[in-house]
């Protein structure tokens, strides 16, 4: 059982309130015109920049505090380390083609190298994974959990929270916000991870608590276990969020810079999650649900207030990712659907800050109903996310790197295959990964496609 006191309620409803007036307080120029509201004029600078791409990464944190309580340092061998590589290769590789290109999202890229097809196959592939139903759901938990709600109730504050500022701000207002979120991010999990070594000491404490596998970096896995942790990590590349920050930065070299130092923030507060989970399964060692290893060991070790600091660490960790989600989800839906289905691609002649705002309230609609009737949609969509990545990003390194190129009729034909059978299997009960089936039938199909294309453009 969980309760707070009324200096945590305080603690909680005054960062609610911030969040809010932060967001408001941003919206100036930002309905001018589609850029502004877009990717805030493509003028972020470098530490907003760093600001919004390390605070928009956690959203699964309680994810993160279940994962570290089952398997300790494995946690971050296989959520963390993979994941700097990525970062470390779309800096170098694709960032510069990206900002080089006046896009706005990877589905207009699509369009301009392959046409409207592809492009709308891509968006909804886009869709797919920006989906922010896994996020609402996990911050309406922590909100029922916190006010005693109810679910539905605690579904709608969520996306409210989320979205209102959107509206009138744009990527401006989520730029301002999740850099607030930061700060929220670092200094509670720093504060609780101080407290829980002052009181209970440090790798000392942790090694005569701990299974010994739980202090061992890849734990008692086996390799094809951590290979497929490492080949999932290929989702940074896909990542729309990063296409979209990308774009946003004032700079090519702001853009790149800007991950790789990201990536030391990273790790860091990677180094925070993985010691406050582990020490969670020192202190808590019987849990049934270690999805509440968070707020179970606050409530066990945290005073009052202090808790509640710790909670708002949580909620701006989740709500950093969830916000930055609804936009791209709304941006896909006014930009990438209705704006290339009316006019068949010329965007010039529609008020994209107002169709956004409607996809603003239909991705909220959606991602209320989803979370609320499908509560495991967590675990669901991380699934259905690892069945269409292939199928996404081969769409977007063939648009990238013209030596792959081939025809645009067979890149749709192998992703569409590639997507097909990685969600077959995964309905029969397939107990492989089908992240790894997707990525072995495109990579062969497409080998396949070179071949031909080569042939008749050199016949």
């Amino acid at each position: 059982m969980v309760s707070f006191s009324t200096f945590d309620l305080v603690v909680i409803c005054l960062f609610a309130l911030i969040t809010l007036l932060i967001g408001f307080l941003s919206t100036r120029k930002s309905m001018a015109d589609n850029e502004d509201y877009l990717l805030a004029g493509r003028k972020v600078g470098l530490i907003p920049f760093i600001l919004i791409n390390v605070s928009t990464w956690y959203g699964g944190i309680l994810g993160v505090g279940e994962f570290t309580y089952r398997y300790g340092l494995l946690s971050w061998f296989t959520q963390g380390l993979p994941y700097y590589i990525f970062a470390i290769l779309f800096a170098v590789f694709l960032v510069p083609k990206i900002r080089g290109g006046s896009i706005f999202t990877i589905p207009e890229k699509i369009y301009k190298e392959f046409g409207t097809a592809l492009s709308l196959w891509s968006a909804l592939l886009v869709f797919i994974l920006v989906t922010p139903a896994p996020y609402l759901l996990m911050i309406a938990n922590i909100i029922d959990l916190v006010f005693n709600t109810g679910i539905f109730v605690a579904l709608i504050i969520g996306a409210v929270i989320s979205i209102v500022y959107l509206f009138f701000g744009g990527f401006r207002a989520n730029v301002w916000v999740d850099s607030f979120l930061f700060f929220i991010m670092f200094g509670g999990f720093i504060l609780t991870l101080f407290l829980l070594v002052d009181n209970y000491g440090g790798l000392t404490f942790l090694t005569n608590n701990l299974p010994p596998s739980h202090l061992k970096l890849t734990g008692d896995a086996s390799p094809m276990f951590i290979i497929v942790w490492f080949i999932i990590a290929i989702w940074t590349f896909t990542d729309p969020g990063f296409h979209q920050r990308t774009s946003s930065a004032s700079s090519i070299k702001v853009a790149k810079w800007g991950i790789i130092i990201s990536v030391v923030f990273w790790g860091g507060f990677d180094f925070l999650t993985t010691s406050i989970g582990l020490f969670s399964r020192a202190l808590l060692p019987d849990l049934v649900n270690p999805v509440l290893s968070y707020p179970l060991l606050a409530e066990k070790v945290l005073t009052d207030g202090i808790k509640g600091i710790f909670y708002i660490a949580m909620f701006a960790t989740i709500l950093s990712t969830l916000n930055s989600f609804f936009f791209l989800s709304a941006t896909t839906i006014s930009f990438d659907f209705l704006a290339k289905i009316l006019k068949s691609g010329n965007t010039v002649k529609f008020n994209l800050p107002i169709m956004t705002s409607i996809g603003l309230v239909l991705s909220a609609a959606l991602s209320v109903l989803l979370a609320y009737f499908v509560p495991s949609v967590i675990q669901i969509w991380y699934s259905v996310g690892s069945i269409f990545i292939p199928s996404l990003l081969i769409i977007i390194m063939t648009a990238y790197f013209q030596q792959i190129r081939i025809s645009k009729l067979w890149l749709f034909g192998e992703s569409l295959i590639s997507a097909l059978i990685s969600l077959i299997l995964f309905l029969v009960g397939f107990q492989g990964e089908p992240m790894l089936i997707g990525l072995g039938t495109v990579a062969l199909l497409h080998v396949i496609g070179l071949i031909i294309y080569r042939q008749k453009k050199y016949c």
